[in-house]
């Protein structure tokens, strides 16, 4: 199967892309954390803080901000204790689990963090984020600004920034489950990922800057990661100045130079790992479809990649009412971000609710990317649509949310919970007790006619970006939101005629008001 018919695959109603139904080994399930073995160590402090509003950093970043930061972004949160229901393995036995602040698909946590660093209390180098010990485990040390900074095409001043943040992704610890679905749940949970970090650095007081496109062979090698088990998805070079020069020009020679090149100037590694699974099985699509996305020159990048299409149904818009910014505490909302399932309750829903949360999701818009380059454009390139039910002051229906205006565009009149509910594969949500079912739509060529294979992959990870903004937004207007991908999208399509766009709903997020399912469950902090 070639990449686009891969591609296709992943999105049609009959998900051909999961293979045949098969009992999972849950016994043999990879861990949700990577495992390091006999390489230095540096713990970092437990005592991190319990609130991160109105927060001033220091003057300078140190190793215990880092350990906070690093926390945040993705370190075990919490812990629970439950009895699943019916349907889930071991439905009837107790089931603990550790949790992070970003939803994964399955609780699997397929990406892993690494991160270069240098400060005055840690040997310049990379390291890996070992979550579950809440510490730093050294990989390779030294002081590879020169390095980085050619496998990002000489578009990063790597020598002012204090560090890097490589965010990747291991391929079996999803696929064990999903099969080849896994591909396109890896880019949104790297696209979460990146969401919350850029939400954490905001609080930090750090500068970051997301690169989709790098030398992979080159970033691999630096890690000392297997492509055949793991590659780097996006690399986040972390400033204390925001006034460094950020997606510039690469040089003529630089474009000049392969991955291939860059590799010989740096030595080989290889360390132990565990995983945990006795019995690995081959996933050559997901491996085929990785070496069809990597860049082997600078020359290969490219910028300005167009927004999403748009149109106007002719019906009246609904502006919605103007409100500030939600003031809220990222840690508390942190805790508090729940994804229900069974959980919903039709509560009151007003629309200054509405209006608040949508103003939030328009404001991940605007991000600083290698896409854009020097110039951080509003304008995104997926679209925002929402089907409506009792929600104060707005009549039901289908609409495309304008962010230009703060305007809901009507796509179609009345009530949708039913089409929703029967376009549901697993029908683990009642949306018929959902007010707020959000839909993130995309161009169906998935940026691919731009950016080749790569292109799939980005556009999965800004879409994650957004479904993080969205459930933080959710959280902080005391609601819960629970990203589904398990549905019909041809049905939904249907609903607000994107078929006639040439786009496609990427993944469904139903929010609302909800209860708490019967679980203990504990904060994992000082």
């Amino acid at each position: 199967m070639n990449p686009q018919d891969f591609i296709r695959s992943l999105h049609s109603d009959a998900s051909e892309s999961r293979g045949p139904l098969e009992e999972i080994d849950w016994e043999d399930a990879p861990l949700k954390y990577k495992l390091y073995r006999n390489l230095p160590v540096i713990p970092l402090s437990p005592e991190v803080p319990l609130t991160l509003k109105d927060r001033k950093p220091p003057s300078k970043p140190n190793l215990a901000e880092i350990g906070h930061f690093l926390w945040y972004v993705y370190g075990l949160g919490r812990v629970s204790h439950s009895v699943p229901g019916a349907g889930y393995p071991g439905a009837l036995s107790p089931m603990q689990m550790y949790r992070r602040f970003v939803p994964s698909g399955g609780g699997l946590y397929p990406s892993e963090l690494y991160i270069y660093l240098k400060l005055d209390e840690a040997p310049s180098g990379v390291y890996h984020y070992d979550a579950a010990h809440h510490r730093l485990i050294l990989l390779r040390e030294g002081n590879f600004d020169d390095y980085v900074a050619r496998a990002l095409g000489d578009r990063c001043d790597v020598s002012r920034c204090y560090g890097a943040v490589f965010v990747t992704t291991m391929f079996w610890k999803n696929f064990f489950k999903y099969k080849n679905f896994a591909y396109r749940l890896q880019g949104l949970d790297a696209g979460v990922l990146i969401g919350q970090l850029l939400e954490t650095a905001n609080r930090f007081g750090s500068s970051p800057g997301v690169y989709y496109q790098f030398l992979d062979q080159a970033m691999n090698r630096l890690l000392g990661v297997s492509e055949h088990e793991e590659s780097v998805y996006a690399v986040i070079p972390l400033a204390d100045k925001p006034d460094i020069e950020w997606f510039g020009g690469s040089r003529a020679e630089t474009r000049m130079f392969s991955a291939d090149q860059l590799c010989r100037e740096l030595p080989d590694i290889r360390h132990e790992h565990y995983m945990k699974s006795r019995k690995v099985k081959e996933y050559p699509m997901l491996l085929r479809m990785n070496e069809a996305s990597a860049l082997e020159s600078p020359s290969s990048f490219r910028t300005s990649v167009e927004a999403v299409n748009c149109r106007d149904s002719g019906l009246r818009a609904v502006y919605l009412p103007a409100v500030g910014r939600l003031p809220y505490d990222l840690a508390e909302v942190c805790r508090q971000r729940y994804s229900p399932e069974t959980e919903y309750v039709l509560g009151r829903v007003t629309a200054e609710q509405l209006a608040a949360l949508l103003q939030e999701v328009a404001a991940s818009f605007a991000y600083r990317n290698d896409l854009d380059g020097r110039d951080v454009r509003p304008e995104p390139r997926v679209s925002i649509h929402v089907c409506l039910y009792h929600v104060e002051g707005i009549p039901d229906g289908a609409y495309r949310y304008d962010f230009t205006t703060h305007a809901l565009r009507p796509e179609r009149p009345g009530d949708h919970r039913l089409q929703l509910q029967q376009a549901m594969l697993l029908h683990n949500v009642n949306l018929f007790q959902v007010p707020i079912s959000l839909h993130i739509a995309c161009d169906n060529r998935y940026l691919t006619s731009v950016l080749g294979p790569r292109g799939y992959r980005i556009q999965q990870m800004e879409a994650g970006i957004l479904v993080q903004r969205i459930l933080l937004a959710a959280s902080a207007s005391g609601m819960g939101g629970r990203p589904l991908l398990g549905f019909q999208t041809s049905r939904c399509d249907e609903i607000y005629g994107l078929g006639e766009l040439g786009q496609t709903a990427l993944i469904q997020i139903p929010i609302g008001p909800h209860g708490k399912r019967t679980c203990l469950e504990g904060g994992l902090h000082s």
